[in-house]
């Protein structure tokens, strides 16, 4: 895998400090480390290995060149290594693109989630094992959610939100199918080409699984809300998908619920989920699903 002369290099993206840059006699890989008594389970790689070749041909993505299960009772890692892949993070990118470039970057952003939520599933779940069978979620609705991770908000505030959660539920409710969800799918988990702006890679699949499809919709509008590109991303998937922008929008909202909820339990840790217990608040206060803090 890694020979003598191999230098691993520690990738960005995400906050888990698990991805390396490894170059052996000239050729790139990238090297996934899964730690023993990883919280998605021994088979966490394999899980990744199959979602990568579920997606493949269909969504730029990395061929697995070598993958190993951890082992807890030895200590052994568990390993995902794949291709390096081209492009640069399209979050560096984004600060620099006038209306046109977010609109491109937005529309190839809106077309990959269309296709992701074309890819059906038989009900929604966690992927288990290397077969995608499904487990269950945790809890079977928003408003539990809410109730079970934010008990350390203060009562009326929890409450606030609870209401706000109820009214999601039931427009997720009005979409009785399920399909293939990133789960983190945003700027920073892709690679683009800078001329083009069009999608070199989709990274990062170890929140994939059987969800909504609204789900990445929502995650590639929270927080990247100019104009230009909120349109272009709406209009690509209901292109693909059919609907209204106005309803996917609202959708959308109604998804991301989900995480960040699950974000906000973290608040302290990482800008990200500092970002989304500030929005998930401002949520709260106002009662609105598209609320936005008035100081950002």
């Amino acid at each position: 895998m890694i020979g003598p002369d191999g230098a691993l290099t520690p990738l960005a993206g995400g906050h888990s400090g698990r991805t390396f840059l490894s170059e052996v006699a000239g050729e790139r890989t990238v090297l996934r480390i899964y730690p023993p008594g990883d919280a998605r389970g021994a088979d966490a790689p394999q899980v990744d290995e199959a979602v990568l070749h579920l997606v493949r041909g269909l969504l730029p993505v990395p061929e697995v060149l070598e993958v190993r299960r951890g082992e807890v009772e030895s200590g052994q890692p568990g390993i995902l290594v794949t291709s390096w892949m081209p492009g640069k993070p399209a979050d560096r990118v984004v600060d620099g693109l006038d209306d046109a470039g977010l609109a491109r970057l937005g529309a190839a952003m809106g077309a990959a989630a269309a296709i992701l939520a074309g890819m059906a599933m038989l009900r929604p779940g966690l992927f288990v094992d290397a077969d995608l069978r499904l487990g269950a979620f945790p809890v079977d609705g928003l408003p539990e959610w809410v109730e079970e991770r934010l008990a350390h908000w203060a009562p009326e505030e929890r409450a606030a939100l609870v209401a706000v959660a109820e009214g999601a539920q039931d427009l997720l409710d009005t979409v009785g199918r399920a399909c293939l969800v990133h789960s983190d799918l945003n700027p920073k988990n892709v690679l683009v080409d800078p001329g083009t702006l069009q999608l070199t890679a989709i990274l990062d699949w170890e929140f994939a699984h059987a969800g909504h499809p609204w789900t990445d919709v929502g995650n590639l509008v929270r927080f990247e809300r100019h104009p230009a590109y909120v349109e272009a991303v709406l209009r690509a998937w209901t292109d693909l998908r059919g609907g209204s922008v106005e309803t996917l929008l609202e959708g959308a909202r109604a998804a991301d619920l989900w995480a960040l909820v699950d974000l906000a339990t973290r608040a302290g840790a990482n800008p990200v989920v500092d970002h989304a217990d500030v929005l998930l608040r401002t949520v709260a206060a106002e009662g609105d699903l598209h609320a936005w803090p008035a100081h950002w």
